[in-house]
């Protein structure tokens, strides 16, 4: 652990949406001292989501999420009080972030590097990812895999449905630069 006022060592996280195919993951630089809560808001940036559904955190068996009734506080641990050095201690870490309890977007946060504090370099920033996270309320990844198939067919008889739900989504797209361009804006 860090002394206080002494810089935050950088986290080198991977952060992959289970249960879709094809992968679509993000590598990213947090500072350890990041607090879940704030981890949860670069996360949504990250996949390129809106923040509009509840989530929580799995860690060696405790649940961390935002306490919004008193009631929560006997599953929950708040999400703000916890920071990301005093749960994921060491490379090789692991654990979950579930995001919206109703499509079930459940990610493996995996620590691949604990290094420490570079001052010249952004503190939050994308290294590399692949694929655009599946639209909001699509489904979960049931609901996705539908959305895969009817936009290879124009004649799926879906296909119309989503287009006027989704737009012009590209599930192979993925920009680094206009990711790190809303992480910036986060800070």
């Amino acid at each position: 652990m860090q002394n206080e006022g002494e810089p935050a060592q950088q986290y080198q996280i991977k952060v992959t949406l289970l249960h879709v195919r094809p992968p679509v993951w993000r590598r990213l630089i947090v500072p350890g001292h990041v607090t879940l809560g704030a981890l949860h808001r670069i996360l949504q940036t990250a996949m390129g989501w809106h923040n509009m559904h509840l989530h929580d955190f799995e860690i060696d068996g405790v649940f961390y999420g935002r306490i919004i009734e008193e009631e929560d506080e006997d599953v929950l641990r708040d999400e703000t009080r916890v920071r990301l050095d005093q749960v994921a201690r060491a490379e090789g870490a692991r654990f979950r972030y579930r995001y919206d309890f109703g499509d079930e977007w459940r990610h493996e946060v995996l620590v691949e590097d604990i290094a420490p504090p570079r001052p010249s370099e952004t503190p939050v920033r994308c290294l590399a990812g692949r694929r655009s996270a599946p639209p909001e309320d699509c489904g979960g990844a049931p609901g996705y895999a539908m959305l895969l198939a009817a936009l290879k067919q124009p004649s799926h008889p879906a296909y119309r449905d989503w287009i006027e739900s989704y737009g012009d989504f590209d599930p192979a797209f993925f920009d680094l630069a206009a990711v790190n361009r809303a992480l910036a804006a986060l800070e």
